[in-house]
């Protein structure tokens, strides 16, 4: 369904009896048959692709995008671009209704291929599904039609893929220029353990010119430094010009390796949804948030995503509700780490600000600090629910929102704003930490809800629950064109 979903756009509808009696609208109700009569028929078999008797520019927008389409790793030839080519030269030179109907019909099978083909998982790409309302599958040939009959512009729809994510077609397109600009050069081996910077002469810098395109020569003038500042800032290091031991290890990965990292990442994307369906994407790798709807990017933020010992994972669920005033569970190992040490210490868990449940249900009873054998907590002997209560230094801030899954994953406030100042974000323990909770809760609801009162745990459905994607970006399209991150929980050789 989130896949398929269509654009909520309100357009001028034909007029279904003008339609069912025209000639082309007969023609199209003739040769129709199959799933495709479930979108033709509803309006009247009217021409989809026909803008005043002749074929509008959305064939144009469509045959573009089939002969991009090898960068979706698809066969363009799948599509019948030379068929659909002739088809249309000989719609032009005739008002045959017969014709034109058969002309419409070809491009609706032909887009609809594409589109199914696009949205079709890659084998092999990891994520966890929690609900049925994110699962793929199979795209109808008449939603996929439906869909793009109710985009504003059916030539913009075909040429932004607007059924892709947004993410999907940028890092797409960025993939095309970083191949181009870093794809074809020499895969020489830099010697390694030398640190080469501007001024510098010998031969290891030759080398180093002529892996990176530039002319014979032993001298690492500007154009080298240049060259390496650029290398650099795609590739996520400090673009100094100074070649040192990370900039070099990772010219030396080759461009082979990068290729690869590119096509998993865009497998990656091509999990997410398109814009039309209201939704949430975090990035895990970039400890980024993006929301959208109505076909458009509506913000992003910061996030602190998980440490490399305790990782965000992929999966998509649906955000159902936000609770306010959260409790926050602390987990097992950090009870046994950082609380069970300050109670042996003389500390108390009410003057941290925690207590401990005597189970995990909905309503456990409270359990008194005395009862509990604090040396075995400690030694990882024993095992004790400890929550930290609601309040001003509450780990979850105010508001958490919440997409139920056995692993407590979920997206919340927190009050340790500077955490978000730092390149690297990934200091949770799984969950998502927003840098501006109160702005995604007015995207949830419209207005951010109120609390009734101190009462802890409050919990307000949605108005209507919003699917999120938490993925992992190793390769992220930027404003210059594609940027590598660094690999941190190790999955790009997954």
């Amino acid at each position: 369904m989130i896949a398929a979903a269509v654009p909520q756009a309100t357009v001028a509808q034909p007029d279904l009896e003008q339609a069912a009696k025209s000639s082309i609208g007969a023609e199209i109700r003739a040769q129709l048959g199959g799933k495709y009569k479930d979108f033709y028929a509803p309006r009247g078999y009217w021409p989809l692709w026909l803008e005043k008797g002749r074929i509008g520019p959305q064939a144009d927008a469509l045959l573009a995008l089939i002969d991009q389409s090898e960068a979706d790793g698809l066969d363009p030839r799948d599509y019948d671009p030379g068929d659909l080519r002739r088809l249309i030269e000989e719609v032009d030179a005739s008002d045959d209704p017969k014709l034109l109907a058969r002309a419409d019909l070809a491009l609706s099978r032909s887009f609809a291929r594409l589109v199914a083909d696009m949205r079709r998982p890659a084998r092999g790409v990891k994520i966890r599904y929690l609900d049925k309302e994110v699962e793929p599958r199979d795209s109808d040939p008449s939603d996929i039609l439906r869909s793009a009959a109710l985009a504003p512009s059916l030539t913009d729809y075909i040429a932004t893929a607007g059924w892709m994510s947004p993410l999907y077609m940028k890092l797409r397109t960025a993939r095309a220029g970083y191949l181009k600009k870093w794809g074809g050069l020499p895969d020489v081996a830099v010697p390694e353990g030398v640190k080469m910077r501007p001024g510098g002469k010998g031969a290891e810098i030759g080398m180093l010119r002529r892996r990176l395109g530039l002319a014979d020569g032993m001298t690492y003038n500007k154009a080298l430094a240049a060259k390496v500042r650029a290398f650099q800032a795609d590739h996520g290091l400090k673009p100094d010009g100074v070649a040192g031991a990370m900039t070099i290890s990772a010219i030396n990965q080759g461009p082979a390796r990068y290729a690869r990292l590119l096509s998993l990442n865009l497998e990656r994307a091509r999990l997410l949804p398109g814009p039309w369906t209201r939704h949430v994407v975090v990035d895990a790798a970039s400890a980024r948030l993006w929301y959208y709807s109505k076909g458009a990017l509506d913000g992003t933020m910061k996030v602190v995503a998980g440490a490399k010992e305790t990782q965000t994972p992929l999966m998509a669920g649906m955000i159902r509700y936000a609770t306010l005033n959260p409790y926050w569970n602390i987990p097992p190992d950090l009870v046994e780490r950082k609380v069970a040490p300050k109670i042996l210490s003389g500390g108390s868990l009410q003057g941290m600000g925690y207590e401990a449940l005597a189970d995990w249900s909905a309503d456990p009873a409270p359990l008194a600090q005395s009862a509990i054998n604090w040396d075995a907590v400690a030694a990882g002997r024993q095992e004790v629910r400890v929550r930290q209560l609601p309040g001003g230094n509450n780990a979850m801030g105010k508001v958490k929102f919440m997409f139920p899954n056995d692993l407590g994953i979920y997206l919340h406030d927190t009050p340790q704003r500077d955490l978000f100042a730092k390149a690297d974000r990934h200091f949770s323990n799984g969950c998502v930490r927003l840098e501006d909770a109160q702005r995604l809760g007015r995207w949830f609801f419209g207005r951010m809800p109120s609390t009734d009162g101190e009462k802890p745990e409050q919990h307000v459905p949605l108005p209507q629950p919003v699917p999120v994607y938490l993925t992992y970006l190793t390769a992220v399209p930027t404003a210059l064109g594609v940027q590598f991150l660094p690999d941190v929980y190790g999955r790009d050789g997954e």
